[in-house]
């Protein structure tokens, strides 16, 4: 008889969900992204569902890294410890930096190309989650966490469709 172990969450891992809570995204945020991008695709989903398949995400090492530096530049913008230009750039989302999106395609890239346009749907729609993240009046940044929830969300859409196609 063998005893299952049951996975230690890493520090990167135990970290990068402690941030994202503390800035205000829970997990069933994220999976409701998940609902939003597979619903028409999968009538039956359940939050539950969507819910397991974000956590799957959230245990991937690549995905933990680019989660802890995209959160550690929006707080270090936040508390202006950033030079300038970086730091006006990071503060208002300059259009054209596009470091926060390549971050967030690192996290997409995790699960196939499939997760592009997932990524790319939900980041100008903007629903639930991503719309209180785009909101610049309430004093915090989260230029680089809005993208990287919404990739999350993207990724582990992919992760379920993949699955759901027996392909991963």
């Amino acid at each position: 008889m063998t005893i299952e172990k049951k996975p230690v969450m890493s520090m990167s891992e135990k970290t990068a969900r402690r941030w994202i809570a503390e800035r205000g995204v829970k997990v069933e945020d994220i999976a409701e992204l998940v609902v939003y991008l597979q619903g028409p695709y999968h009538p039956n989903l359940e939050l539950k569902e969507a819910i397991d398949h974000v956590e799957a995400v959230l245990r991937k090492r690549e995905v933990q890294n680019a989660v802890l530096t995209g959160i550690q530049l929006d707080m270090l913008a936040e508390k202006e410890m950033l030079e300038e230009p970086l730091l006006s750039i990071i503060k208002t989302d300059e259009g054209l930096y596009g470091l926060d999106e390549t971050i967030a395609t690192a996290i997409i890239n995790v699960y196939g190309t499939i997760g592009l346009t997932s990524y790319g749907y939900i980041d100008k729609q903007k629903p639930g989650i991503l719309q209180f993240l785009n909101d610049k009046s309430t004093g915090q940044v989260h230029t680089f966490l809005d993208d990287i929830v919404g990739a999350i969300a993207a990724a582990a859409a992919s992760r379920l469709a993949h699955r759901a196609a027996h392909t991963e």
